[in-house]
């Protein structure tokens, strides 16, 4: 895989009738995929190093984004919907050239702010809420 710009990298999320929107005017997006371990660590471990049980423990992943808000953007109008209405909605994370995480997801925290001299800033962290499927490109 080749160098890929971060402009191209888009968070799409399904607007309650089962349209994906993406949320446009977002200039940071990242995912980030978290595996915990299962401790089984024990006096008889070798040099007292951590041991840890295979395949065993919880996944969870984690979609952030940050941009100006757009109040006529309609995915970002979908995040808003799904947190005031606390529902969780399928979304997608699109790396191009390398590929989309899709699945459900929980918007945990959604910002709009403000400085005196600056755009509203429009800031959402999404957490997985179920099975989240990677498909390669």
């Amino acid at each position: 895989m080749s160098e890929v710009c971060g402009s191209a990298v888009v968070i799409s999320l399904k607007d309650g009738t089962d349209t994906y929107r993406v949320v446009g005017g977002l200039r940071t997006k990242s995912i980030s995929i978290n595996a915990e371990g299962v401790d089984v660590t024990n006096s008889d471990s070798a040099g007292r190093w951590r041991h840890y049980l295979d395949e065993c423990g919880i996944r969870s992943a984690s979609i952030s984004g940050e941009g100006p808000f757009n109040d006529s953007d309609l995915g970002q109008g979908a995040a808003v919907a799904a947190v005031m209405s606390n529902q969780i909605r399928d979304a997608k994370l699109l790396i191009p050239g390398f590929g989309t995480f899709e699945g459900p997801w929980k918007i945990t925290q959604l910002e709009l702010s403000g400085e005196y001299n600056d755009a509203v800033m429009f800031n959402q962290t999404y957490e997985s809420a179920g099975e989240i499927v990677f498909t390669g490109e």
